[in-house]
């Protein structure tokens, strides 16, 4: 069945046309990678599928009566009006049909208690079991479970629960408005850079349970193992249209290729005809004789009776660069002896030792909050270490790249930017390298504070290919960057002869350049070096994980064992309520049934019509009272059993 679909979808800012003719149509369970460079109207087509943005033309289709939710890029969460402020409030905002439920049936039963009358009584009780059923059916025995669940695979346990919203960092709010959005679990989940934010650990957690998910996936990103792991079908927004693909993206990124492998050859073909029969009609018309000009006629006819193949459109201009040594350093670029930093009450890392060799890549792993971008800061000198030393090797030279590019000047247009940390070059030099990352025309006096993630992004990069270093510190380098753009960055790594010490989340990234790895644990002294490949480190951890679980066994266990006696607990009290609830409409409609009964056989016994009615009263009540007797004797044996 069609979850969702988009007919002739588009949207104009102004004169300019951002998508037009887009077409997609999804079945339930399809979960779709939406795919395309920066500024190519990924988040805006997004926006429009969810009724955010209105189409200037065509039509968006959802399914009758299905629900749909969005995690914008860096959502700022939105906090859910009447609900309180903290972390696990926030959280149970997400389903505020069934705390509304919870409200109304403390009313009920409150009203019951202090009600004499039967009438109100059977009426209450009758309002009581329906809103108990409805409570039950739409998930209201699990949900808080749910929301703590999905809380501590997003990397936030009990001792965030009771922290203020206000409180968290952006991405720590992003993190708990992706916890909410997979809580509530929409028939349709869009899903604007969902990596975002998240360390390897909890992207592993989150493609496992998006590749279970049963309903519909839209997901932008720029995490192409994510995209390869979790989606079925591909949608790549190109020159302002977008096309369907069947197919994951590397399976995408292969057959984009040979279509426009196809594509080209067909043109070329089509022109290369054209031209040898425009050849021939110029040396008949030279002739200019009758029947020279008759064969010239008849393939300018055959010319214009030709399906012309359209000339592919050239494919969005990706950045392409390398990076300047500024000469070889010593074979021992960087030591790390005894280093330690602490804050009041919290410990990052200590006693971390460790030497980096020229030409190596190391990348420093970790969970969020153990220490990765403070350590970077340490290694660069703007911040002071607890204890212990940082030594640079002979002849080092150190490129800095920083996380959210916080060393631009907001004031700056791009050239300006530039121009300012290498006044020796040119001004062509600049418009030169400005253009390699596709600042073009009107694009290079635009000011930093109006630039995009990823143009922003792709500035830094530009200053730091001219610095001519030896050793890159790279904190998230990938932030903000689009598929291409990645890519063109590994290479110019791979080719770089100096020595790397980086910070990334994309693992494909890591896989690609690592040659060492330093892995920064939550509990101090655990900081490890491993020299190999990725996949040798993977193992490793992997390996180290499993004798930590099963050592951690007894307390888990434990755990869980204290956790399903509270959930029995409270399903206890439920029962005893709802005993209590079915104990008083028993009553009342067993003195209905007498009261019936001795009219029948009294005033009505005369009176067909009365009786009849009578009976029909009769037969509801009985049907009712049975029911009750069924559901009053499962709710003993529940109890019984406990």
């Amino acid at each position: 069945m069609t979850s969702i679909a988009a007919n002739g979808l588009g949207f104009k800012v102004g004169v300019n046309t951002i998508l037009s003719g887009v077409t997609f149509s999804l079945e339930e369970g399809d979960r779709l990678g939406i795919v395309g460079v920066n500024g190519s109207g990924k988040s805006t087509l997004l926006r429009l599928l969810t009724g955010e943005y209105e189409a200037d033309e065509g039509e968006v289709f959802i399914s009758k009566n299905y629900t749909i939710g969005i995690l914008h890029q860096d959502d700022a969460f939105n906090i859910a009006d009447g609900a309180g402020n903290t972390v696990l409030e926030q959280m149970y905002a997400a389903f505020p049909e069934l705390l509304a439920d919870e409200r109304r049936i403390a009313e009920i039963e409150f009203l019951m208690k202090n009600e004499d009358d039967t009438d109100a009584l059977t009426r209450l009780s009758g309002e009581l079991n329906a809103v108990n059923e409805r409570y039950a059916s739409e998930g209201g025995l699990y949900f808080r479970s749910k929301c703590s669940s999905m809380l501590k695979a997003l990397g936030f346990g009990e001792e965030y629960h009771a922290l203020p919203i206000s409180g968290m960092s952006g991405g720590q709010r992003t993190r708990i408005a992706l916890a909410r959005l997979l809580a509530r679990e929409p028939d349709v989940m869009l899903l604007d850079e969902p990596t975002n934010h998240l360390d390897s650990d909890t992207m592993i957690w989150l493609e496992e349970h998006l590749s279970g998910y049963k309903k519909t996936v839209i997901a932008v990103s720029h995490d192409r193992l994510f995209l390869d792991r979790v989606t079925n079908k591909t949608l790549d927004v190109e020159n302002n249209t977008a096309k369907l693909y069947r197919c994951p993206y590397s399976e995408f990124v292969k057959e984009k290729e040979r279509e426009r492998e196809i594509a080209e050859k067909k043109y070329e073909l089509q022109q290369k005809e054209i031209a040898r029969l425009e050849a021939y009609i110029e040396n008949q018309r030279r002739w200019n004789r009758e029947r020279n000009i008759i064969a010239a006629e008849s393939r300018e006819k055959a010319i214009a009776r030709m399906e012309k193949v359209e000339k592919p459109k050239k494919a969005p201009k990706s950045i392409d660069f390398s990076i300047s040594s500024s000469g070889e350093s010593g074979n021992d670029v960087i030591e790390v002896k005894g280093l330690s930093v602490r804050f009041p009450g919290k410990t990052l890392f200590s006693d971390l030792s460790f030497l980096l060799k020229k030409g190596e890549r190391m990348f420093i792993t970790g969970p969020n909050g153990c220490g990765k971008s403070t350590l970077i800061k340490v290694l660069m000198g703007n911040l002071p270490p607890s204890a212990g030393k940082v030594k640079y090797g002979y002849n080092v030279n150190v490129g800095y790249y920083a996380q959210e590019n916080q060393n631009l000047t907001e004031t700056n247009t791009a050239l300006d930017e530039l121009w300012n940390a290498h006044p020796a070059l040119t001004q062509t030099e600049i418009r030169n390298t400005l253009a390699l990352f596709r600042f073009c025309g009107d694009d290079i006096e635009k000011k930093v504070s109006v630039l995009s993630g990823g143009e922003r992004a792709r500035l830094t990069l530009a200053k730091l290919i001219l610095s001519k270093v030896n050793l890159l510190i790279l904190d998230e380098p990938t932030n903000h960057l689009d598929i291409g753009s990645r890519e063109a960055l590994e290479n110019a790594l791979l080719s770089f002869d100096g020595t790397v010490i980086a910070v990334s989340h994309d693992r494909y990234f890591v896989k690609k350049l690592a040659t060492e790895f330093l892995s920064l644990n939550p509990e101090p002294g655990e900081c490890r070096v491993y020299h190999g490949s990725y996949d040798g480190f993977i193992r490793g951890a992997a390996n180290k994980k499993a004798v930590e679980t099963e050592s951690a066994a007894p307390v888990s266990s434990s755990k869980e064992e204290y956790l399903k006696r509270k959930a029995e607990a409270a399903e206890r009290r439920r029962a005893e309520r709802r005993l209590e609830a079915i104990a008083k409409e028993c009553e009342k409609l067993e003195t209905e049934l007498i009261e019936i009964e001795d009219e029948m056989f009294g005033e009505a016994a005369a009176d067909w019509k009365a009786a009849a009615e009578l009976a029909d009263k009769k037969t509801i009540a009985e049907d009712r009272l049975m029911q009750l007797y069924e559901e009053e004797e499962s709710l003993r044996a529940f109890l019984g059993a406990q």
